[in-house]
């Protein structure tokens, strides 16, 4: 194993990739030793391909709770009773003071992100107009996570000066159907296509610790290649009260690392991005798993979840070796 992973980081480094057998291997890996070559190895890679700016983005939460979808880890689906907050439309008051707040800390992008299948009508224009004002008034790139969006409502969000969509994958495609059973991956990889399409980068990622296998997670990794995304964020579950993953169990330091590790193989080149639940690890764990491989973060408000604050993003950042 440990001749495996020095030859594919030899080929990584020279701008190589590896296949999905040899994914797969670097996920069934258990000796310590050698899951400790991986991580090293993907500490390379990093260093090889990362910029040292860390990319860092904040979000909104523009419509909140009553979804109609059944994820199974989701504290907004009308499914199931979480105590999640509900509102139709943020008021536009509450954008321009996260934007404000974004310019202030440095914090370069602003994204919205909706509950529901798909903002669609007057919900959609809403939002378009408040992107577009952030955008021309502060300054600031800006992404969307609308749902599974059609070609018109994504050419909305491309006219309104909009550069980035979120659609994540979430978990494998083996997996998925397990979680969800209002869409599919299939239906995720068409709003993604035309997103791309239309010129829009691509944000997408998925959640670990639902239950998945190590293995299913090389497999989302590898399913991750077809989005071609430009930013990859990695959430670790937060088992919300009220869903059925309410008692799933956490995933340890060493299986987050592990993961970390077999998405910066897949992928060399692409962010990684700390999302929701980074707060599960400890100092040391986040400022191993920003060494090998994540270099970007959601920072300030995580959805339902608690974030961490942007001048401890400072810190870690600085003391991983990367610039704010």
């Amino acid at each position: 194993m440990q001749n495996l992973v020095a030859g594919l980081r030899e080929r990584v480094l020279a701008g190589g990739s590896i296949t999905n057998e040899e994914a797969y291997a670097l996920a069934d890996i258990t000796d310590t030793a050698a899951l400790e070559e991986l991580l090293e190895a993907a500490e390379a890679v990093t260093k090889r391909f990362s910029p040292r700016k860390f990319d860092s983005c904040s979000i909104v939460n523009a419509r909140s709770g009553r979804c109609p979808e059944n994820c199974k880890w989701c504290a907004q689906s009308a499914h199931y009773t979480t105590g999640c907050k509900e509102y139709a439309i943020v008021d536009r008051g509450e954008c321009r003071a996260a934007a404000e707040a974004c310019a202030r800390h440095g914090i370069g992008r602003l994204s919205l992100v909706a509950s529901g299948r798909a903002a669609r009508g007057e919900a959609l224009e809403q939002m378009a107009e408040a992107l577009a004002e952030v955008r021309e008034r502060y300054g600031l790139d800006t992404c969307a996570s609308l749902g599974l969006l059609g070609r018109e409502e994504l050419q909305r969000l491309r006219d309104a000066g909009v550069r980035r969509y979120h659609c994540n994958l979430e978990t494998a495609p083996s997996f998925f159907p397990s979680l969800c059973t209002t869409h599919t991956i299939a239906d995720k990889l068409t709003t993604i296509r035309t997103a791309r399409e239309l010129g829009l980068e691509v944000c997408s990622g998925g959640i670990i610790g639902m239950g998945e296998s190590m293995r299913q997670r090389a497999e989302l990794a590898l399913a991750l290649r077809e989005a071609e995304p430009v930013s990859i964020p990695l959430n670790i579950l937060c088992p919300i009260p009220g869903t059925p993953l309410e008692h799933a169990k956490p995933l340890t330091e060493r299986e987050v690392l592990h993961t970390v590790a077999v998405f910066r193989m897949v992928h060399p080149r692409v962010q990684l991005r700390f999302a929701g639940g980074r707060d599960r690890l400890s100092r040391e764990g986040q400022l191993r798993a920003m060494r090998i491989g994540v270099n970007g973060a959601i920072v300030g408000d995580l959805l339902t979840t608690v974030g961490s604050t942007v001048a401890e993003d400072r810190r870690l950042t600085a003391e991983a070796g990367y610039e704010f």
